[in-house]
């Protein structure tokens, strides 16, 4: 064939090919096209699956009447495929009936009576990525010249083009229906939630939308709502979902809420025991936030698949959709709630006039003045004062305790802490009260970096008792923040002295304690001398030489010599009573100060 009808070959072939539909249609010509024009008696197109070892057999063109099944899929040991790609270049076999290198072709050769064999690279991949070969085969042995290789390369060229163009194509259709299916989603989502959905049921289609497994943390309503198995081998979707929500719960909203107090919303590694299993998962950990208030989170479990740019359209329409939904709840709550605190406002600050008046409104709001009951306040650590939806989280947890310590009680919500009013019993034992508020203490204490201050009130009976309950534990917190305690405490946990630096003031103590004994402690601290201890002792033996030497287990002659370096050193005298009295007075501050006990004072 000359040049002129090569050339005339080509726009036939180049048509042909570019009549297809898609890319089955597409290679079906091309096959075609390159064994009629090209001289060829059969011929098919395969895709080259190395990772497994296999040859696909994609389209075929084979012009014989006669019916079989022929192999689709060919061992790469057995087939020059492999050699062509490595090489890049056709692998030409004259006879393969003589050829012992590739058994396969030979056995085929004799069934299906062909003789020459010629592999080409097409430098193109099929859709899931593997690349694609063209194979001919003669009847009769076939010469092939340098001219026919080049024609024949000309056509696989032509239909590589056309290959990638479909897969082109395909990808932008695929993405077409990828944007039509996000925005119809984010039409979905929003529909939901003008329709005042729940939160449950919209999570439900915010898993299915995702390609990754998801679980939605709810602050506003304390709760976790779990979609597919983020690992299967541990956990198939029901027993994830039931863990989730039962004994995993409490470990992945903490997950959440210190993930996104650091900052950071990737890279986040999530250790989860369930009592049965322990897991390892990789998740990203994206804040619900409305107005800057904290509602829940939507954690994200990672996969082999990355996100794509519509991926993420459809996460930010997820997340849009769940904070506007839980806001609506954590209005809800705050509409609720608001009410009640100012109520109990009104009472604890004494601005209310007509006693039944406040019990009517009281009664309407769930709480009950006219029973005899305490006020158990807690207090949030400073560092989680601004907590947003998080306290919703918090109000639920605290009603959830005293549920299921069988407690009827009012959850009161205020600024940085909870007000829990729970009724007073003479059965109800001191004991008991003190176990309920060291677990709330315990429990709430999992969502900071430390316990809350909890503190029980005096008894109250009417409504004029409750503004002196609530002076009694604003006081007892104050003290409490000022000397670092937290957790669940009493008035016994402080004794006077306390009460006294709250009363007096902690910098004026401070300065008091400062120049009386601050440096003989200073001393002691930097030489690790006994001279605080031996005063402390002296003082508390009523300034007895003997008694306080046997009490410290020194000779009266030591004791002695260091009273008088006491003197030389700090110019400390306890010889007149007053003296006495504010050198004692120091040193019972200065242990409350320091934050340790009169007992743990002496043994300094």
């Amino acid at each position: 064939m000359d040049r002129k009808a090569q050339i005339s070959v080509l726009k036939d072939v180049a048509s042909e090919i570019n009549s297809g539909g898609d890319l089955v249609m597409i290679l079906k010509h091309l096959v075609f096209a390159a064994c009629r024009h090209a001289g060829w008696t059969l011929g098919s197109i395969m895709s080259i699956d190395a990772a497994h070892g296999y040859a696909h057999v994609m389209v075929r063109h084979d012009p014989t009447l006669i019916q079989r099944t022929l192999p689709d899929r060919w061992e790469l040991a057995t087939s020059p495929s492999l050699i062509a790609l490595k090489r890049n270049e056709p692998v030409y076999i004259r006879d393969v009936r003589e050829s012992e290198e590739f058994p396969g072709y030979r056995r085929e050769a004799f069934e299906r009576d062909y003789r020459t064999v010629l592999v080409m690279p097409m430098n193109c991949s099929d859709f899931e990525g593997r690349p694609m070969v063209l194979s001919v085969v003669s009847r009769d042995i076939m010469e092939v010249p340098e001219e026919d290789l080049a024609f024949l390369g000309m056509i696989v060229h032509l239909g590589a083009i056309a290959i990638e163009r479909e897969q082109r194509l395909e990808a932008e259709r695929q993405a077409g229906d990828r944007l039509q299916k996000a925005l119809k989603a984010h039409t979905s989502l929003l529909e939901h939630v003008l329709a005042d959905g729940s939160v449950s049921s919209l999570s439900a289609m915010v898993g299915s939308l995702l390609p990754n497994p998801v679980v939605v943390v709810d602050f506003t309503a304390n709760q976790i709502i779990a979609g597919r198995s983020p690992s299967e081998v541990q956990f198939d979707d029901a027993a994830w979902q039931s863990a989730a929500a039962g004994p995993l719960s409490r470990q992945l909203g903490k997950a959440a809420r210190d993930t996104i107090e650091r900052g950071g919303n990737s890279g986040a590694s999530l250790f989860l025991d369930d009592g049965c299993s322990r897991v390892n998962l990789a998740a990203r950990i994206e804040p619900l936030t409305v107005d800057r208030q904290l509602v829940g989170a939507l954690i994200i479990f990672s996969t082999s698949r990355a996100f794509s740019d519509l991926d993420q359209l459809l996460l930010d329409s997820a997340k849009f959709a769940l904070s506007v939904q839980m806001m609506r709840s954590f209005i809800r709550f705050r509409f609720e709630t608001r009410t009640q605190t100012e109520l109990f406002f009104e009472v604890v600050e004494r601005r209310w006039r007509d006693a039944a008046d406040v019990q009517q409104r009281a009664q309407r709001l769930g709480i009950n003045f006219m029973t005899t009951q305490q006020i158990v306040v807690v207090d949030f650590p400073e560092s989680a004062k601004n907590l947003g939806g998080t306290s919703v989280d918090l109000h639920h947890s605290l009603a959830r305790i005293m549920q299921q310590a069988s407690v009827p009680a009012c959850v009161v919500a205020i600024d940085g802490g909870l007000v829990c009013l729970i009724p007073y019993d003479e059965v109800w034992k001191q004991e008991r009260t003190s176990k309920l508020m060291r677990r709330i203490a315990a429990d709430l204490g999992q969502y900071f970096d430390e316990e809350p201050i909890v503190i029980a009130s005096n008894v109250c009976a009417t409504l004029t008792d409750y503004p002196l309950a609530w002076d009694r534990c604003s006081r007892m917190i104050a003290i409490a923040r000022s000397f670092g305690r937290t957790g669940a405490l009493s008035g016994q946990d402080f004794g006077p002295l306390p009460m006294l630096v709250a009363a007096a003031g902690v910098d004026d103590v401070r300065a008091f304690v400062q120049e009386s004994v601050g440096a003989i402690a200073a001393h002691d601290r930097q030489h690790g001398t006994p001279y605080l201890k031996t005063l402390s002792t002296y003082l508390r033996e009523g300034c007895r030489s003997g008694a306080c030497a046997d009490a410290m287990g020194l000779h009266v002659t030591t004791l002695r010599y260091r009273l008088s370096r006491i003197e030389e050193m700090f110019g400390i005298d306890v010889e007149t009573p007053e003296r006495r009295f504010a050198i004692e007075l120091a040193i019972h501050l200065h242990g409350v100060t320091e934050g340790r006990s009169l007992a743990e004072d002496q043994s300094i």
